[in-house]
């Protein structure tokens, strides 16, 4: 079962991290991604460890961002891999078929390419311009989502696509319109995490 609600972690120290993340939980968060850009290993692995026991206690579930190494060493539910980051098909083959791996797509061809390595969702933005992100691939916008969850209808695609960058509240109503299956936030957590209430009432309201 892939949630509606990503949340993205944040922080640039240990502490940060575990922080912003406990808060997200105790707020009724059920799904964390670790992303740590600005750790060495040590850090990295100090923080994926503490966050795992906590999502165990939360029972919420652990995605490890890009590191498919990581998230075998600490039993995480799964990964997510950009473009660049290593092939879906050699992540399936080092953590195993139960496991969740999501992948990165900016355009209706990389959806496709995602659907053929038959990833278990699709990670499908930017929304609009974020900061939280570098390197940015070109700017989506509610049009550029309609226009490939349209495509996807064509040809019968059913994968989970979760919309990231930059989502403000305001968005969802607008974004779950466009036929998504959810979205992927980070500061709009990391700076508030009672709005989880909202977003969740928004999200979930046609189920």
């Amino acid at each position: 079962m892939i949630s509606k609600l990503h949340y993205i972690s944040q922080g640039n120290t240990i502490d940060e991290q575990l922080n912003n993340i406990q808060q997200t939980l105790d707020s009724g968060c059920n799904w964390v991604q670790l992303r740590f850009k600005n750790g060495n290993t040590k850090e990295v692995l100090t923080v994926a460890e503490r966050t795992k026991h906590l999502c165990e206690q939360y029972k919420a579930t652990l995605i490890i961002n890009d590191k498919v190494d990581l998230a075998s060493q600490v039993n995480a539910d799964g990964v997510h891999l950009g473009l660049d980051d290593m092939s879906i098909k050699e992540a399936r083959i080092i953590l195993g078929s139960q496991k969740i791996i999501g992948g990165t797509a900016n355009t209706f061809k990389h959806v496709l390419q995602r659907v053929n390595e038959e990833c278990d969702y699709i990670g499908l933005g930017p929304f609009r311009f974020t900061t939280t992100k570098e390197k940015l691939s070109p700017i989506l916008g509610l049009e550029g989502y309609q226009t490939i969850l349209n495509q996807m209808k064509k040809n019968n695609i059913s994968t989970p696509l979760i919309a990231i960058g930059g989502i403000q509240l305001e968005d969802i109503t607008l974004l779950i319109e466009t036929g998504i299956h959810g979205i992927a936030v980070s500061s709009l957590l990391t700076q508030n995490p009672t709005v989880i209430t909202t977003l969740n009432e928004k999200l979930y309201v046609n189920i």
